[in-house]
């Protein structure tokens, strides 16, 4: 079992900036892949952006050039700077976790949400 808390989520003008934190209860080095996902009101749940445990990183082509997810293996953590912020980008973010040998495990953390003003 793993527990994800995410942080750093806020209210922010356009062009603004936030990083967001997913802190995990257990270390994470092993895991196959972590993410990040958000969901508008109204909306399915879409990826932003997700890092493989060899750093191979995949961004959505809405985010490209604006958002850098990064993780530090030592403190068990997975970042989303996200720069350059649009009204669009408003949604509930969602970290997640994926490992195993079959990657049969998948863990979803609580949320955080941003707010982006125009």
């Amino acid at each position: 079992q793993v527990q994800l808390v995410e942080s750093g989520g806020g209210l922010v003008q356009s062009g603004g900036s936030l990083t967001l934190s997913c802190a995990a209860s257990r270390r994470i080095f092993s895991f196959n892949a972590m993410g990040w996902y958000r969901q508008a009101p109204g909306k399915q749940r879409e990826l932003v952006a997700t890092i493989t445990s060899g750093g191979s990183t995949n961004y959505a082509d809405s985010v490209k050039g604006r958002f850098t997810i990064s993780r530090d293996n030592a403190k068990n953590t997975l970042y989303l700077q996200m720069n350059s912020l649009k009204p669009e980008d408003t949604a509930v973010y969602y970290c997640n976790v994926n490992f195993g040998d079959y990657a049969e495990y998948n863990y979803w953390g609580q949320g955080t949400q941003v707010t982006v003003g125009s």
